[in-house]
């Protein structure tokens, strides 16, 4: 029998040489030919993607300076108002008011419409009634402040115009406020109830009152205060008579 010939140790056979050699070749003309595209790319493209680069990183860094300073601000604007507030209940109202003075010019919409509210709300509270309504009535006037501020300006201009206004005239304005699952349903039920009593309409007052004592998201001093007139008025203001009269023995 013959035998084939063995190749030396640590050798390939010649096909296999023969084979890596072709692949290390090709594998260096595909390295040369990669290098060659991106040198022509660069020659040809190479501003363009630098400053697509370049300006897409500068976009990243503006972009997280802007929020980092907008979250730097809203703090910053929040603690001026806690503390002008704090001045407040400590009934010193004109550092309070020059503290929230640069929150009317450069606060956010929302800090704006509460300050423009607490220093209308101050001058209720000296008796500057008509001053106050003018005030309020300005907040509710300006579309670029948040809906729920200008809903609760209206509601206190009307508040402290009251006995000026036309029954007809409060029930008109707060309509839209009267509704339930509006944030200030109750308030503006209230008090659209009280215009519907000087207008003689004791009905339609005391289903109001009792659709104001039955809504439990309507804090519960204004709830046990609309349910005792609703019933004044013969209206059903109690879902549950049970739950009411058990409290009521209890106080």
């Amino acid at each position: 029998m013959a035998l084939t010939p063995k190749s030396p140790p640590g050798t390939l056979p010649a096909n296999s040489k023969d084979a890596a050699a072709q692949e290390t070749f090709l594998r260096e003309v595909d390295d040369a030919l990669r290098e060659d595209q991106l040198r022509s790319l660069l020659t040809t493209r190479g501003w363009p993607i630098i400053a697509l680069v370049v300006g897409g990183l500068l976009g990243l860094g503006g972009w997280l300076w802007y929020s980092d300073h907008v979250a730097s601000v809203r703090d910053q604007q929040s603690e001026t108002f806690v503390t002008a507030l704090d001045a407040l209940e400590s009934n010193r109202t004109q550092t309070a008011k020059t503290a929230m003075d640069p929150l009317i010019k450069n606060g956010n919409p929302g800090y704006r419409a509460a300050v423009q509210i607490t220093e209308a709300g101050i001058a209720q509270q000296a008796g500057k009634d008509a001053d106050a309504a003018k005030m309020f009535a300005a907040v509710a006037a300006d579309p670029a402040l948040p809906g729920p501020y200008r809903d609760l300006a209206t509601l206190r201009e009307i508040s402290a115009n009251f006995d000026k206004l036309s029954p007809q005239t409060v029930i008109d304005r707060l309509k839209p406020l009267a509704v339930p699952g509006k944030p200030w349903f109750g308030s503006a039920s209230e008090l659209t109830a009280l215009a519907y009593l000087k207008q003689g309409k004791t009905e339609a007052a005391g289903a109001l009152l009792a659709g104001i004592a039955k809504d439990k998201t309507v804090p519960d001093t204004l709830r046990r205060r609309t349910r005792q007139l609703a019933g004044q008025f013969g209206a059903d203001a109690v879902d549950n008579p049970a739950a009411v009269a058990g409290g009521n023995e209890g106080q």
